[in-house]
């Protein structure tokens, strides 16, 4: 246990493995691919380098207080956590939850993160379409 009487230093996500600035989730959201599932929406976003894969949490007041909020997010890193070893190494990911009455079960966002995390990193593959421009008057 840590001096502090938190876990281990080990134990939990490092720091390096968040994403923490504005600019950071700015970026995902902007360039990034989405992909949806019963329990959360996942924003993907590959980065060059040989970097860890960052994840970012972004709960919104739909959810609750920030009790409940703060669980979440806790909850949502630890399933990153657990998966990030399956996951590949560059990129950037920004977890939504999808609000629900119900608690979300770990081991459920365990399997259906990766599973979104694959279907968006596939759609990264592809050209995005772009919206034809509307003609200037």
């Amino acid at each position: 246990m840590s001096p502090a009487g938190g876990t281990a230093p080990d134990a939990g996500l490092p720091a390096r493995a968040r994403l923490k600035t504005q600019r950071d989730f700015r970026a995902v959201y902007r360039r990034g691919r989405r992909a949806t599932g019963d329990w959360l929406t996942v924003v993907v976003l590959p980065r060059r380098g040989d970097a860890p894969p960052r994840v970012g949490v972004s709960v919104s007041k739909d959810h609750g207080g920030a009790v409940r909020r703060n669980k979440l997010k806790r909850l949502l890193r630890e399933a990153f956590r657990l998966e990030r070893h399956r996951l590949p190494a560059p990129v950037d990911v920004v977890l939504i939850p999808r609000p629900r009455p119900d608690k979300l079960p770990l081991v459920e966002l365990r399997a259906e993160l990766v599973r979104l995390l694959v279907k968006a990193l596939r759609a990264t593959e592809r050209p995005r379409r772009r919206r034809p421009e509307e003609p200037r008057r």
